[in-house]
Parts: structure tokens; C-alpha cells; sequence
């Protein structure tokens, strides 16, 4: 499939009636072990995940280096990749340019609560760097109204996404990312504010099932930095067998 072609699916998966399951991956041999899976039908980057490979702390890694990887794991596959772009790196539009150029063709970016206008500004220079290159990209605009609202009440953090997001709808995005362990009720509350198939949430210890964020009508489910976290857990825990004097577990797979 062509670049275009590739956006052209994963915005399809975000518009079909099941949610959308993307497990976050951080570099090529991550994204090669979940794009095996017969289950994936798209890949996901996570930011915090990149940058902690890097050695770098969430939102600092310098963009060259994101695109960088981001590309290297959009040329690792044929799936449709929707990278983390942090909060676009001050130029969102040039930066999706490049995103696009290295293959990829879906983002999450933040609005790290900015200012209501700067942060719709933001998703139309995305919309429009999409265009200008002839790609439909799939913008998963984040809004962090919940993970940033500090001690305000969690109505005010609840009205503040739904007007977000649904400026960020109107302005071009193709769904709407509120991370945050949203139960039901809250879940129920966005759905209807911003629109059924709409919604974006994050899978954390504490948080509704997939299944259930999709009969409350969420769209896409991603996991953020807790795959790789899973991944080290799994590893400190083999290291901790071996220094004991165990052996590498049976039935430990590898790609080949």
C-alpha cells in the first residue's frame, strides 16, 4: 500500500463499529513481535517509551531522534503506523510533514493544556500538512484535561475535553485522545459530548476493559509506556531468576 493508502486504513479502523486495539511499541524488534500477531491490524509508537531507549525523560527527546525511529519502525511493516509525536515539537505542521515523509500516517499530539485557541491551531496545521502532502492522516489529538487537570473538579476537567474535543473534530482531527482512568460514567459523559466512535482512551491497571470501552462506544484503545513497562517487569524478573541460578524459561519465543 501506498503512504495514503495506509492512512486511508487506520482512519477505516477508527470509523468501524469494534475498537480499535493498538499495543504500543517502542522500536523495529517490538513492532516486529506485535505485527506478527495475526490480531494487529495497526501499530501505535509510544513517546515516553522512545525516549526512555534513548535515555531521555517523556517530551524531552529532540525530534530528529523520534523521526528517526518512528521511520525506521514505519519501514519495518506493512501495517498502517500512527506514531506519538509528543506536542509536535513547537511546529506541528513541518513536523508531521517529516512524520509523513519517514512513512508514518497517524499521530497523537498533546495539548499539554494550552491555550484553548493555540491548541486548535495546532490541529489545523497538522490537518493541512496532511493534505499539502496528499495523505489522510489520521490525527488521534490528544487532550490531557484529565492527566494535567491538577485539583480542579473532575466536571470542569470533563466540560474542558468535550470542548476541546470537539473543536479539535471540527478543526480536522480524526478522533479524539482523553487519557486518563476514565470509569464508566465519566467514559458515558465524553461519549456523548463528543460523539459516539469519537473517543480515544488509554489502557492502565485500574481502567474498563477494551471490551467494555466499546459498548460504552469508544473508538481506539492504546496502552502508552506500559508494554515496554511489561517488557522490563518480564526482564528484571528472568534477571533476578537467573542471578538465583535458574534457567531461561521453556517456551521462550523469539521472532525467527
Amino acid at each position: 500500500m501506498t503512504v495514503a493508502e495506509k492512512a486511508q486504513t487506520l482512519r477505516s479502523l477508527h470509523d468501524a463499529p469494534e475498537i480499535l486495539r493498538v499495543v504500543n511499541v517502542w522500536d523495529v524488534v517490538s513492532a516486529k513481535a506485535i505485527a506478527a500477531l495475526p490480531e494487529t491490524t495497526a501499530l501505535a509508537t509510544a513517546g515516553h517509551s522512545i525516549a526512555a531507549t534513548f535515555g531521555y525523560a517523556d517530551g524531552q527527546i529532540p525530534r530528529e531522534l523520534m523521526i528517526d525511529m518512528v521511520g525506521r519502525i514505519a519501514a519495518s511493516t506493512e501495517l498502517p503506523v500512527s506514531a506519538d509525536l509528543d506536542d509536535g515539537y513547537d511546529d506541528a505542521g513541518e513536523t508531521t510533514r517529516l512524520a509523513i515523509g519517514a512513512g508514518i500516517v497517524g499521530a497523537n499530539v498533546e495539548d499539554r493544556l494550552k491555550p484553548f485557541a493555540d491548541s486548535v491551531a495546532v490541529v489545523e496545521a497538522i490537518v493541512k500538512a496532511g493534505e499539502a502532502e496528499g495523505v489522510p492522516f489520521a490525527l488521534n489529538a490528544r487532550t490531557d484535561a484529565f492527566v494535567r487537570a491538577g485539583d480542579r473538579p473532575i466536571e470542569e476537567s470533563i466540560k474542558d475535553a468535550i470542548d476541546r474535543g470537539r473543536a479539535f473534530l471540527d478543526a480536522g482531527a480524526t478522533c479524539v485522545f482523553v487519557p486518563g482512568i476514565l470509569n464508566a460514567d465519566v467514559t458515558t459523559q465524553l461519549v456523548e459530548g463528543i460523539g459516539r466512535g469519537k473517543i480515544s482512551v488509554i489502557g492502565l491497571p485500574g481502567a474498563l476493559t477494551a471490551a467494555e470501552y466499546e459498548a460504552l462506544g469508544v473508538a481506539r484503545i492504546s496502552y502508552g509506556p506500559m508494554t515496554q513497562r511489561v517488557a522490563l517487569t518480564a526482564l528484571q524478573d528472568v534477571a533476578k531468576s537467573l542471578y538465583a541460578d535458574g534457567v531461561i524459561p521453556e517456551g521462550t519465543r523469539g521472532l525467527n
